[in-house]
């Protein structure tokens, strides 16, 4: 068990009076449970855990587990709290839903008690499922598996401790404590893709594709890092909604350095949740060596003019945001097209957001000094404006509407081996700086 003593080392804890752990009363979180409360006894007992267990409302024995988890988090003296998954669950794509919904409650259980950082169990037999599942998709950036911390809405470290540990030595752990856990049947259903994964993967299978994502990550971390020098030593903002970047620098970059840059700009400009496909971004990379040359990708529009790369949001597809109604209060964030976090406070009956559409002002005199006129209008009549029915208000931020630009692909989840790049287009598009990860020396082991 010498590999169980040194899971939460490279955790910076300092600081932090309270910390959430995910316990679902599965062997992998209870096995978490009972490793964090013997690591932080023998450091003074600070920060305080507080168990969370989610209630997704899909299985009848869920509540008696989370009360047996509340039971036993009582005699072990940790504070617990079970969330509830409320509301009509879909009929479709349940599982990615019930992640989501379990992620918001485990948030919202830290935001509540006042700290960033909720623990979850997965472990390199998760590592290794997920992995074999995206190889058989494709792999690509995928193949750094899941990352051992993520960044939710900017707020929330979702850290993974064990993702080194194997899932036997877990549940060896605890049956030498005498702990015994729960069994989701979901997890042998045969209907379940990781189910079939899981129950493919031989032993030494594990291990090949555990150490197959920590080199793919470690790859994935320098490339972002080199798209990120190119993108804050070339980039920038020349006016709302347009991004520039020198097009010699880009072209004269390595290929994977050159493509992965421009795949994350297109998808910020475009507002995507994923990066548009690596070969047709290379291809549109080749054209664009071409003065006058103008094509789209990922609800992005990048076009060459004289020395710089411009790219903005099409037209198309723009949506509308009501911003209140009678029966909804106001004070409330909603994401507007993948490209800016809207937050308003006062009411705002009869209003809503939608595209600019060319309705708004002509340009000042610094935007157009700083980039071709065209170019700037067309990236201002996909910004967000106030309208009431067909009437044009005016621009969002002159409304005492509050526009947090985000990085599309990193809106709300940011891997720590995407930091960089996540850093260097949000610092480029004038966006909230993202914090430090938890690790000590801000460094992941």
């Amino acid at each position: 068990m010498a590999e169980l003593r040194s899971v939460f080392s490279h955790i910076d804890f300092s600081g932090r009076n309270r910390i959430v752990v995910a316990v679902s009363g599965g062997g992998d979180s209870l096995a978490l449970l009972f490793l964090l409360k013997q690591f932080l006894d023998d450091r003074g007992g600070l920060p305080r855990p507080t168990a969370v267990t989610v209630d997704h409302g899909l299985r009848p024995e869920a509540a008696a587990e989370a009360q047996a988890v509340a039971g036993l988090c009582r005699r072990l003296g940790v504070l617990h709290r079970t969330m509830r998954w409320q509301g009509t669950k879909p009929s479709t794509g349940l599982a990615a839903a019930a992640r989501e919904a379990r992620q918001a409650l485990l948030a919202e259980a830290a935001s509540d008690l006042g700290t960033d950082i909720v623990l979850t169990g997965h472990t390199a037999d998760d590592q290794a499922e997920t992995l074999a599942m995206r190889l058989a998709r494709g792999g690509g950036l995928g193949e750094a598996g899941i990352a051992p911390a993520t960044l939710r809405e900017n707020v929330t470290w979702f850290v993974r401790p064990l993702l080194r540990v194997r899932r036997q030595v877990l549940r060896d752990f605890l049956r030498g404590l005498g702990v015994s856990w729960f069994d989701d049947p979901s997890n042998v259903d045969p209907l379940s893709e990781r189910v079939r994964v899981r129950q493919s993967l031989a032993d030494l299978e594990i291990i090949r594709l555990t150490e197959k994502a920590s080199a793919a990550a470690r790859e994935r971390e320098m490339l972002g890092e080199r798209a990120a020098r190119l993108m804050s030593e070339h980039g920038r903002l020349p006016a709302p909604g347009l991004i520039e970047i020198d097009a010699q620098a880009l072209h004269a970059a390595d290929a994977d350095v050159a493509g992965y840059t421009l795949r994350i700009l297109l998808a910020v400009a475009g507002g995507t949740a994923h990066l548009p496909p690596a070969d047709r971004t290379a291809s549109l990379l080749a054209s664009l060596r071409e003065e006058g040359t103008r094509s789209s990708l990922s609800r992005a529009v990048a076009a060459r003019v004289g020395g710089s790369l411009y790219f903005h949001r099409e037209r198309r597809g723009l949506p509308n945001l009501a911003l209140g109604s009678p029966d909804r209060p106001a004070s409330q964030c909603r994401l507007w097209d993948g490209r800016y976090r809207i937050c308003w406070r006062e009411p705002v009956e009869g209003l809503c957001i939608g595209p600019d559409g060319g309705a708004g002002p002509g340009l000042g005199a610094e935007e157009a000094r700083r980039a071709p006129r065209w170019l700037a209008l067309a990236a201002r009549a996909a910004q967000p404006a106030v309208w009431r029915g067909d009437r044009y208000l005016g621009p969002a931020g002159e409304w005492g509407i509050e526009l947090e630009p985000v990085a599309g692909p990193w809106a709300h989840l940011v891997p720590c081996f995407d930091l960089a790049p996540a850093r260097a287009v949000l610092h480029l598009l004038e966006g909230a700086n993202i914090p430090c990860p938890p690790w000590a020396g801000h460094k992941a082991a």
